[in-house]
């Protein structure tokens, strides 16, 4: 039986709506470069914490668990854009697959995140007593994924940078007419769900790390001990 849109969804909802779920191939590519953009930033504090590792163990340790949250949104956006193009979905049909390198280091990357953050909850719930068996995994496998990460933000930095300017950028007051078209040209439907899930997703790590903060304290009285 035929649904009538207009009685079963207001018109006063129907731009609520397409702002939360709309956008299509581009509002998955820009919820994409946001949910990178957030890691990179998380990342860049953890290189700082791993250079001087002693003093800012517990922010090394924090920041790691809240860098879940935009991981699984990052792993469930190119999942879902993955799984429409090889459904054979024709949007993304004709968005077209990344290049073949791209496609190759793929699997690495995904491989690779996911055993760098497992190896890394599995230490924190399993003490100082696992060093020595999982704290090798974690590092051999943070070394891989940084390698193949660094490949894949550096190849996917320009459209990044587009999509992050086009969600979160200046409205374009001051400029000229031309930009001015440009930015409304490229503005498309489901902003609003982006932004949302973007929030969720940091959200839901910062409440994560909160949580295991107890967790730390092993950690911390180790190395404490060992200095």
């Amino acid at each position: 039986m035929a649904v009538d849109r207009q009685a079963s969804c207001p018109p006063s909802t129907w731009p609520r709506l397409g702002d939360l779920v709309g956008g299509g191939t581009t509002g998955n590519e820009r919820l994409t470069s946001a949910a990178g953009a957030s890691l990179i930033v998380l990342l860049a504090v953890i290189g700082a914490t791993i250079i001087s590792l002693g003093p800012l163990l517990s922010v090394h340790l924090f920041v790691g668990v809240v860098l879940v949250g935009p991981v699984l949104l990052k792993l469930a956006s190119t999942g879902y854009r993955f799984v429409r193009y090889y459904t054979a979905n024709p949007d993304y049909r004709r968005k077209g697959p990344h290049p073949l390198p791209l496609r190759v280091i793929a699997p690495l990357v995904v491989l690779s995140t996911l055993v760098v953050f497992a190896s890394g909850i599995a230490l924190l719930f399993a003490g100082p007593s696992s060093r020595a068996t999982l704290l090798p995994i974690h590092k051999a496998s943070f070394i891989v994924w940084v390698a193949f990460t660094a490949l894949h933000v550096l190849a996917h930095l320009p459209t990044m940078v587009r999509g992050v300017s086009a969600d979160y950028g200046p409205a374009g007051r001051g400029r000229g007419a031309w930009q001015r078209y440009l930015e409304r040209r490229e503005r498309v439907d489901g902003r609003a769900g982006r932004l949302l899930s973007l929030a969720s997703a940091l959200t839901f790590g910062t409440v994560l790390a909160i949580t295991l903060i107890p967790r730390f304290s092993p950690w911390l009285s180790a190395h404490n001990a060992h200095h």
